[in-house]
This record gives structure tokens, C-alpha cells and sequence, in this order.
């Protein structure tokens, strides 16, 4: 507690507040501050869950030194202060204690496709505005990739039981196991009585190399993996993660920890190209994690993948191009392989339900605000955006709240 005070005390209190600005969800971090150290602890969780209901999560998995860290004006004396320790305190404290009321039902019914941070972001919102809110999702528990997607080390699961909790206080309902697509569909669920539907059910699909191997028995897939990794018993004694996004962090720092197998990290460029958070491969690295830059998998065998070295070339014009020297690939021996290349939409839904555009990319259209190309329906986190950070997903979600709120009370006279 001494640590979470004394960074409240370094706080400047900015008249501008950089770290406010920098933040996507503009948390009032100078009053939440002062009012720690005021002693009202309450009313700043409350203002921080008013904000952010995810803010106990973001505490933890932001991109801090891109979002308030990075901004704080403490920066140029290299001393930025931890406001995310402070969240996360005062967060946890609020989820734990607080017991949320149900507002009074306005008679309006949305559902949301989803329960991930979209999803839940938005259910939060609409409830506390008076709708009766259900959420439906094809896995047992919330959270999406919060649950499913991210470590343990990295994101106690405890904190989304909390979560729930909270949720059950506002009256929000929770339907598991379900796939909305192929048995039951985005129609009928209007024919029910729904007046507005949210799709918020992020990237599911992993990307895949199109080299030959891939469907071999060692092989496996990234995002499938951290769904339950300990399901994964045969990985061998060296794992070989292609790619070097969070997710390939992620899937290695957990081998690591579940396993006694080696771990290398393959990536087609240098280390200045990496994906992942700088603070993420760092840790990687203290783990025990090797990096391995420069080389391209061209094959996937049983005992081992084929790569071949990459060459970067910078011209004197400032432009940069890469060479692949397939005259000198080679074999880099391992017992499994991880692909962790990125992930795109699953296509349940839009292939059973009419009038909802998507990209080029299989991720849906939909303005600013969330609307899609169906009127009652829109959408809004990675499944529109394609894999973000959760705090830009519940940015994205506010507006959208804020629209299907307008939407439904035009619908009915209401405004």
C-alpha cells in the first residue's frame, strides 16, 4: 500500500493532464489520485468503473508505456508516474466490495453475441442505462480472450468471477455454450423480441503459414493452445514458435512455465520489427525464451522446420528490402511447432445471417459508432478492428452504447 500512496503523492495533479490524453479511454487519472489520497476510496473505483468497466483488467494488460505511462510529463526526468499500480488497487477493491443496483427496466431487450471485452463493456453500459441485457457466448465462462486467450500469470482469472459477480448485480444475463450461426440464428433472435443485437465475438480463426507440414501431429496453433494449454501433454523436450506478436510471447512464456521443453521464437525480421510489447519480449527473454531473427519457414517436417536465412538490404535512397537465400535454408531441429501468426473472424454468423457486410479481411463493416450495414445490428472490438488492445475495444464499445441507446429510442418515440 506504501508503493500505490507514494506514487498517488508523486502525481503532479496536471492542470492538462498528458496521461488523460493518452489514455483511449480518457480515465480522469489526477482526481482519481487526489482521491485516493483523500481517503475515498469508494467514489474512485466507482469513477473508474463508471469509465472503464474492464479498468481492473486494463490495470494489468495495457500497453502502459504507449498509453498513460508514456504520456506522463514525469517522462523527461525519466520518473513516469505507475498510475496502472494505483488502478489496479483502488480497481480490485471496488470489485470486491462494491454491490451494484439494478436500474429500473426501460423494457427494451438487447443481445449481445460474445462475452469478451466488447461484449462485456457493453453489457455493463446498457444495463446500468435500464436494459435487459443477455449475453450469449459459445464457451462456458466470460471473458472471451481474457479467459481464453491470455495467462494466468499475466491475468488472474479471479478478477473476471469478480467481474460477474458485479454483472449479476445489474441483472445481466449470461447464456453459455452456444454458437449463434448455424442453429440459431441473428433472425431469430429479432423474431424474440430483441430490438438491437451486438456482435462482439473478436478473432478466433488463426492464420496459417499455407506451407507444407501444417497439419502434421506436433503442429499446432497459437490461440488454440492458450485455451487450455494443459491439454497440450506431448509437446517434447523444444517448442518452436513461428511468429512474435503478444500471442507467441504468451504461448511461450506459458510452455515455459508448464513445461520443461526448450523454447525458440522464429521471426522473418529483426527485432526492431517485432509485434509483441517491448515490456512483453523483454520478459521473454528474462524466462528463458530465444529469439531467433532473419529466417523464413518454408516446411514443417515431423523432428523439425525448414527455414531460410532473410536478408535486409538498405539502399542508399533510405528504402529497405528483404532477400530470402533459399540457396542456404537449413534444418532447425525441435519436437513441436506453434503458429502464432495472427487470427482472423470466424464466419458462423455472417454466413447464416443476411445483410452484414465484411472486408476483405472476413472482419465486419461498421462506422465509428458500431452500426453495420443491418439496421439493429452493429459491432465493435477486434471481430471490426481486427486484434487491438482491450482498452481501444472498450473505447470502441462506449460508442457504440451510446448508439444503440439513441438507435432504440428513435425506434420507439422515445427521444
Amino acid at each position: 500500500m506504501s508503493e500505490i500512496l507514494t506514487e498517488a503523492q508523486r502525481c503532479l495533479k496536471c492542470k492538462r493532464p498528458l496521461c488523460k490524453e493518452g489514455c483511449p479511454v480518457s480515465t480522469e487519472i489526477p482526481t482519481v489520485m487526489q482521491m485516493l489520497l483523500d481517503g475515498k476510496m469508494d467514489e474512485a473505483g466507482e469513477l473508474l468503473f463508471n469509465n472503464n468497466p474492464l479498468t481492473a483488467i486494463c490495470s494489468l494488460i495495457c500497453p502502459h508505456e504507449k498509453n498513460c505511462l508514456g504520456h506522463c510529463v514525469l517522462n523527461h526526468k525519466n520518473s513516469p508516474i505507475k498510475f496502472y499500480e494505483v488502478e489496479n488497487y483502488i480497481s480490485n477493491f471496488y470489485l470486491e466490495k462494491a454491490r451494484l443496483k439494478a436500474s429500473e427496466k426501460n423494457g427494451h431487450l438487447v443481445g449481445i453475441i460474445g462475452a469478451g471485452p466488447a461484449g462485456l463493456t457493453l453489457a455493463i453500459i446498457l444495463a446500468k442505462k435500464g436494459y435487459s441485457v443477455t449475453i450469449i457466448d459459445s464457451k462456458d465462462k466470460i471473458g472471451g480472450v481474457l479467459r481464453y486467450g491470455i495467462p494466468e500469470f499475466r491475468l488472474p482469472k479471479s478478477i473476471l468471477d469478480k467481474l460477474l459477480d458485479r454483472m449479476n448485480d445489474l441483472g445481466i444475463s449470461f447464456r453459455p455454450n452456444t454458437l449463434i450461426g448455424p442453429t440459431i440464428t441473428i433472425d431469430d433472435m429479432f423474431e424474440d423480441g430483441y430490438d438491437a443485437i451486438f456482435i462482439g465475438t473478436g478473432v478466433w480463426k488463426p492464420n496459417r503459414l499455407r506451407i507444407p507440414g501444417e497439419t502434421l501431429g506436433n503442429v499446432h496453433f497459437a490461440i488454440d493452445f492458450l485455451k487450455n494449454p494443459d491439454s497440450y501433454n506431448n509437446l517434447g523436450d523444444h517448442v518452436v514458435i513461428i511468429g512474435a506478436g503478444n500471442v507467441a510471447m504468451d504461448a511461450a512464456r506459458t510452455i515455459l512455465r508448464k513445461t520443461t521443453a526448450k523454447v525458440d521464437i522464429i521471426f522473418f525480421r529483426g527485432r526492431e520489427e517485432v509485434t509483441a510489447l517491448e515490456e512483453e519480449l523483454m520478459l521473454a527473454e528474462v524466462d528463458g525464451v530465444k529469439m531467433n531473427y532473419y529466417l523464413n519457414t518454408i516446411r514443417i517436417e515431423e523432428n523439425g522446420i525448414i527455414v531460410e536465412p532473410v536478408k535486409k538490404i538498405e539502399h542508399e535512397d533510405g528504402t529497405i528490402t528483404y532477400e530470402n537465400d533459399s540457396a542456404n535454408a537449413f534444418k532447425f531441429d525441435c519436437s513441436s511447432v506453434i503458429i502464432a501468426i495472427g487470427q482472423g473472424a470466424q464466419t458462423n454468423i455472417v454466413k447464416n445471417t443476411k445483410q452484414i457486410d465484411t472486408n476483405k479481411r472476413g472482419l465486419i463493416e461498421a462506422s465509428d459508432k458500431g452500426a453495420t450495414t443491418r439496421p439493429g445490428v452493429y459491432a465493435a472490438g477486434d471481430v471490426v478492428s481486427g486484434a487491438r488492445t482491450v482498452v481501444e475495444a472498450v473505447a470502441a464499445t462506449k460508442k457504440v452504447a451510446e448508439e444503440i441507446d439513441e438507435y432504440i429510442k428513435k425506434k420507439y418515440n422515445e427521444l
